[in-house]
């Protein structure tokens, strides 16, 4: 199935570490040329390194997803070098926990412009690239906390839950103007990512700074009893980003171990 991609011209953002990271390899894996777009610089070269060294190839641009000019300046930039884009993954997103009676309302907002603005701002200047090509696949990163709530993760599911609906109906927009572009959302369960250092700062290791056992609560919570990695994540973004999927809009992929189902 090698070369599923070749070809196309994908753009993954947040695409230096964890589930970006993975869509990122296995776009490039699979022929994309990928920018990968993050605010960790270090580790977005260092992934573009990962890629090269495997045949694949791969860019990086600093880009806070926040910032509409930003934007504007990444689709410039594809534009001039790549002259089109075939694949959006929205992925760029933070997870912060704890109760809603104590999140600040500038935590509240901070989280909703990074996994909610961003979402739109992606939508908004890259598809009309992408429309200039005849068409492309958008992937928006969503969760299995935009399918269910959550204690302590109120204010994420909020989010979440509005990059759901958000997909639905622009995936709607886009078949109505009949213009090519598919849109649809991945929704994660338990994926061994870094995101749970914020999600759950204190999740029950040695010190207050300690990870979460995703071990533990997989085996508690999750039907198939194992936690999930970006690879499995990759592997349904791939898929999506693919003509296999040409009939495939304003879907949600949920890939969690049987998680959401209970």
């Amino acid at each position: 199935m090698a070369g599923r991609v070749d070809g196309k011209v994908a753009l993954v953002t947040g695409g230096a570490s964890g589930i970006g990271r993975g869509c990122a390899e296995r776009l490039a894996e699979e022929g994309a040329a990928v920018v990968i777009t993050d605010l960790q610089d270090l580790k977005g070269e260092e992934t573009v390194q990962a890629i090269a060294k495997a045949g694949g190839k791969a860019r990086y641009l600093h880009h806070d997803v926040t910032d509409e000019a930003a934007w504007q300046e990444v689709i410039a930039d594809l534009r001039g070098k790549e002259g089109r884009l075939d694949i959006l993954v929205n992925n760029a997103g933070i997870g912060l926990g704890g109760s809603i009676f104590e999140m600040s309302l500038a935590d509240f907002k901070r989280q909703q412009a990074v996994n909610v603005e961003g979402v739109f701002l992606g939508v908004k200047h890259a598809i009309p690239l992408m429309r200039q090509g005849g068409g492309g696949s958008v992937i928006n990163m969503s969760s299995v906390a935009g399918l269910k709530g959550s204690p302590s993760l109120a204010a994420y599911c909020a989010t979440k839950g509005a990059v759901r609906l958000f997909t639905k109906a622009v995936a709607m927009e886009c078949a109505n103007a009949k213009d090519g572009v598919r849109v649809n959302s991945v929704h994660p369960g338990i994926i061994e990512t870094p995101i749970w250092l914020t999600v759950m700062p204190q999740g029950g290791g040695a010190g207050t700074n300690a990870p979460p056992d995703l071990d533990a609560m997989s085996q508690m919570a999750v039907p198939l009893g194992v936690k999930g990695y970006p690879l499995d994540i990759a592997n349904g973004v791939l898929w999506l980003a693919c003509e296999e999927s040409r009939y495939v809009t304003g879907a949600e992929l949920v890939i969690d171990g049987g998680l959401s189902v209970r």
